[in-house]
């Protein structure tokens, strides 16, 4: 099982996407498995309960699916942003996945983030001041979460999925996508 974490904008649903079908896996966005389960858009339950129920429901979910690690099938996981806040989450990644940590600067999120409205924690007045505070409070959990860090810059997605295919030794498992 391969986990990706980051901050918001990342990569990691594009990205996790890829690489699944890259390396034959089964993919799923955390994000997503949450929406269905509480039956709403994220940022709507924000509004309507708070970031602290939201993340006991991120939390079971982050349970439930690195559970899934020995049943056998290949699995990338992409989850939330803000999956490392919680001590459990991290523990679970930590030992039931092989974590990628995709970093971006705060910069580089903001050029591809200015013009989005479905992320709640960057609905603000000054949304880069607000993406180098995420950074500055996640950054030192993605790390502590994370087996490998691969640093997102300008790569395209397909260069992204190649260096974790090479990072994590599976090249003799997926020939590169012509």
């Amino acid at each position: 099982m391969i986990a990706l974490v980051g901050l918001p904008g990342g990569g990691k649903s594009t990205v996790g996407r890829q690489l699944a079908k890259r390396i034959k896996a089964r993919f799923i966005d955390s994000d997503a498995v949450l929406e269905e389960r509480i039956g709403m858009p994220i940022r709507l339950f924000f509004e309507q309960h708070g970031e602290c129920l939201f993340r006991d429901h991120e939390e079971a979910v982050i349970d439930e699916l690195t559970s899934q690690a020995t049943a056998g099938a290949p699995l990338v996981i992409a989850t939330g942003g803000g999956v490392v806040l919680r001590p459990a989450n991290r523990q679970h990644l930590r030992e039931r996945a092989t974590v990628i940590y995709l970093r971006s600067t705060p910069e580089e999120l903001f050029r591809r983030l200015r013009h989005d409205t479905q992320r709640p924690l960057l609905q603000v007045k000054d949304p880069m001041a607000r993406l180098r505070e995420l950074y500055e409070q996640r950054h030192p959990l993605y790390e502590e979460t994370a087996h490998h860090c691969i640093d997102t810059g300008r790569p395209s997605v397909g260069a992204l999925v190649n260096m974790i295919v090479t990072e994590l030794g599976l090249a003799e498992l997926s020939p590169p996508e012509a």
